[in-house]
């Protein structure tokens, strides 16, 4: 019997790994190394539009119309960190902090100071679905850059090669139904071709809207999810039958 889908995509944090690494880990890293990366990268051509994400995250038109009132470099930094500081603090999903959480995390992957963990049975399924001529994409509200490095350097191995791509937020807001067409149209597929599994209930529904097969992520850790909701709950990539 063939499978039921020709696309099974993927949220991150919750389901192919776990919450606790991502916060236990993950972010602290990240604010511990921030106000050193900040000074080592200031001039680095690849922070400017990152700083200019920031800044219209923060509804400014731009980094210089951000910190317009500000007169030295240090100030700039200061301002950047703390407005960092304060988005991870209230769990914001804000591009700009995203990418920068990607370039911090970078150095930790490729210094080897960081590998990512993935539960046992992702490598077996990505393998299987793809073995099977599935494609599998990740949609998540880290950054695509930061999906790369999260895969490239996991415990596992490097998982890349079994994603035919990545979404992140410049796609759209992971709990509105547009991000999910947006998606469906990208990969070339149907909606009812597309699976997606994901720990939010509000994303689900987003995709299911849209018109999207859905599994919901039951992993040590994850949140509760309250009764209600209509998606099947999995607790392993191997109760995902493909036929």
């Amino acid at each position: 019997m063939a499978a039921p889908w020709n696309v099974i995509l993927l949220d991150i944090e919750g389901t192919t790994s776990s919450v606790r690494f991502v916060y236990d880990v993950m972010f602290p890293y990240v604010l511990k190394g921030l106000d050193s990366f900040l000074v080592q990268s200031w001039n680095d051509p690849a922070l400017a539009p990152v700083l200019d994400q920031i800044a219209q995250d923060a509804g400014r038109e731009s980094f210089l119309a951000w910190t317009a009132d500000l007169t030295d470099e240090e100030q700039r930094r200061e301002k950047v960190a703390t407005e960092i500081r304060r988005l991870m603090d209230g769990d914001v999903k804000a591009t700009g902090l995203k990418a920068l959480q990607g370039m911090i995390w970078k150095d930790g992957f490729e210094r080897g100071e960081m590998i990512a963990q993935v539960y046992d049975d992702v490598p077996p399924a990505l393998e299987t679905w793809t073995k099977a001529g599935m494609r599998v994409y990740i949609y998540s509200s880290g950054s695509i850059a930061a999906q790369k490095l999260f895969f490239g350097h996991s415990e596992a191995g490097n998982l890349l090669p079994y994603f035919s791509g990545h979404f992140d937020t410049t796609t759209g807001p992971k709990k509105e139904t547009k991000s999910y067409d947006t998606i469906a149209a990208e990969v070339g597929e149907a909606a009812e071709k597309i699976l997606f599994i994901s720990d939010i209930v509000t994303e689900l529904d987003a995709a299911k809207e849209a018109g999207m097969d859905t599994r919901l992520s039951i992993r040590p850790g994850n949140k509760p999810v309250e009764d209600g909701h209509t998606h099947e709950p999995i607790a392993s990539f191997a109760q995902v039958s493909i036929g």
